[in-house]
This record gives C-alpha cells, sequence and structure tokens, in this order.
C-alpha cells in the first residue's frame, strides 16, 4: 500500500494562529524548528536552560529562554528536543506536572513515546513531526525557499484537529514543500534505529574500519587505505543521494561495477542479514530500548570509555593528518 504523502495545499497555518508552540531544547533540531516556526509567523517559545552554548545561541537569535516547566505551562503545544537519554526524566521532573488536558505533547522521534518513557497523561495527544534531516539541513533549506520532507504520527486516538496541527507546524518548519509520509509512532521509531545501527553508522563505520584493517594489515600504506575505504565513500553516497544504486552503478566504471555484482553479496552474506535480524528484533522488544537506558543510569560508562578508544583508532589518526592537506574540506576535528 503506498504512503499518505502531504503538502502544502494540504495543510494550513492558520490552524496554529493564537496558539503557542514551546520547543524544549535548543539543539541540532530545536533551533532550526524555532527559528522556522517563527519565521512563518507563528508564537514561539523555547525552553532551554542557561549556562550553555544552546541557551546563548536561543539568546543571540533572539529568543528569551525560560525553564521547561515555564516553557510547558505556555504552550499548546510542547514539542521535547533534547536528546534522547535525557527526555524521560525531564519529562517526569519538569514537564508531565505542567500538562493540562487539551494540549499537544510533540516529538521529532518517537524513542521515548514508544518504549514508554515518556506517558501522555489522560486528554493529551501525542503527535511526532519528524525531519528527515539534521537541523542545520532543516534550517539551510527553509531559508532558500526549500523544505525536507518530514514523517507524521498521531497516537492512539489523537483528534482530527490534532492531525491538522501537525500538518501545521510540519508547514511551518518547511516539511510540506517536500513532502510529509504518514506513519506510525513505531514504524518511525524502529526504523530509524534499525537503520542507524545497521547501516548508517554501525553497519557504515565496521565496514569502514574493517576495510581500512585489512588492507593495513596486507602491508599497504594507511594513506592509501584511508583514500580506498574512507574517503571516497563521499562520492559513492553522493551518487545514492542523486539516483539511488542504478545512477552510481552508471556513473562508476564497468570494473567497478563487475565488482559490485560479484564481490558484495560476499561481504554482506546471509549470515549478516540474520544478524540484522537479529538486531531488528532486539529493537522491536526494547532489548535495545532497555539496554541504552540503564546505560545512561550508570552514567555510560561503557558508552564513554568506547568512544575514547575509537577516537584513537588508526583510521581516525591518519585521517585527521590527511584532511589537513585537503583545504577544500571543511576539516572538523573532535
Amino acid at each position: 500500500m503506498p504512503a499518505t504523502i502531504y503538502y502544502d495545499k494540504d495543510a494550513d497555518l492558520a490552524v496554529l494562529k493564537g496558539k503557542t508552540i514551546s520547543i524544549v531544547g535548543y539543539g541540532s533540531q530545536g533551533h532550526a524548528h524555532a527559528q522556522n516556526l517563527r519565521d512563518s509567523g507563528l508564537t514561539v517559545v523555547v525552553g532551554q536552560r542557561p549556562g550553555g552554548p544552546n541557551y546563548d545561541l536561543a539568546v543571540s537569535h533572539g529568543f528569551k529562554p525560560v525553564s521547561a516547566e515555564e516553557a510547558t505551562e505556555k504552550g499548546d503545544l510542547i514539542n521535547i528536543l533534547v536528546p534522547d537519554e535525557l527526555q524521560g526524566d525531564l519529562y517526569r521532573n519538569s514537564i508531565r506536572p505542567k500538562l493540562k488536558p487539551g494540549k499537544v505533547l510533540m516529538c521529532s522521534h518517537g524513542f521515548n513515546i514508544h518504549f514508554g518513557q515518556v506517558e501522555p497523561p489522560p486528554g493529551v495527544d501525542a503527535l511526532l513531526v519528524a525531519p528527515k534531516g539534521p537541523g542545520h539541513l532543516v534550517r539551510s533549506e527553509f531559508e532558500k525557499g526549500g523544505g525536507v520532507p518530514c514523517l507524521i504520527a498521531l497516537s492512539p486516538g489523537a483528534s482530527d484537529e490534532t492531525r491538522r496541527m501537525g500538518l501545521a507546524y510540519a508547514k511551518g518548519i518547511g516539511g510540506t514543500r517536500g513532502g510529509v509520509i504518514e506513519t506510525s509512532f513505531a514504524e518511525e521509531t524502529e526504523t530509524d534505529l534499525f537503520g542507524e545501527q545497521v547501516v548508517l553508522c554501525g553497519g557504515v563505520s565496521a565496514l569502514v574500519k574493517a576495510g581500512y584493517e585489512t588492507l593495513v594489515e596486507a602491508g599497504y600504506q594507511p594513506e592509501m587505505a584511508y583514500f580506498e575505504c574512507m574517503h571516497e565513500l563521499k562520492l559513492i553516497v553522493d551518487l545514492f543521494y542523486q539516483g539511488g544504486l542504478n545512477y552510481m552503478r552508471y556513473s562508476v566504471s564497468n570494473t567497478a561495477e563487475y565488482g559490485d555484482y560479484t564481490r558484495g553479496p560476499r561481504i554482506i552474506t546471509d549470515q549478516t542479514k540474520a544478524e540484522m535480524k537479529k538486531i531488528l528484533k532486539e529493537i522491536q522488544n526494547g532489548e535495545f530500548a532497555r539496554d541504552w537506558m540503564l546505560e545512561n543510569k550508570a552514567n555510560a560508562p561503557s558508552f564513554k570509555a568506547t568512544r575514547r578508544r575509537e577516537r584513537e583508532h588508526p583510521i581516525e589518526v591518519v585521517g585527521k593528518q590527511l584532511r589537513r592537506l585537503m583545504t577544500w574540506i571543511k576539516s572538523k576535528e573532535v
């Protein structure tokens, strides 16, 4: 069954006139949503604790940040845009006590609502509007007159008025210019986590490191291994982005295309796919969410140790040196 997709003509900003939208968290997504909504003529309140760069950024953008409690009191729609691992405690301590029936609780990733860390009280509909791109792109595309496609989902039993407000919100951040696809909290959450773990972050990172290590262990120069296994990946991904697998295969050499068809399946095997299915099951049954929440309750010792170790991987060391030679790259070192 084809997806339901909404565009500008399907959304009416007037639905949000006279209402206040509270953006709790002025980070990657928050800064873009708040500015785009304000530029669309809507009333926006920013909830952001003082003392950090995001607070100062909000002030520099002309907002007067308030506490999460005050933002919840003032808002008719409250969008929680702080990191996943912080949302549960923030919601229970600061937002839930101030929620009143008739308000709409929003998110741009369904993790906490789907896995029960955030439970809307009776009389409060839950609404998801999720741009399929990072906040800086949501902002820059909006300023150009375009928009990043979005997803929209509603909690069971949510009113049609909440749907209209969701579409208006999506229009306010530019999403209806690119198209807004209807989904569910479960589908958005589970596919998002699966994509991150199996392909976009986990899968690609592991593949790049394994390729680099294989070449270096075979005696090839680390610099050559870096170029072939990491640097040139952007060229291929850009081709995917423009025209899918077929356009990539059309654009590369026949030699590369033949290697794709004949050697790729030897890397991503039936065993790999079986592990993908296992990871998906861990996402669906909440095992991954429980692991991540417990890790954070313990102050994330394993996560932080792994982060430090990964930052010292040889591919990161040689990559940092090589990127300095490429003046056209806006190098961003951690």
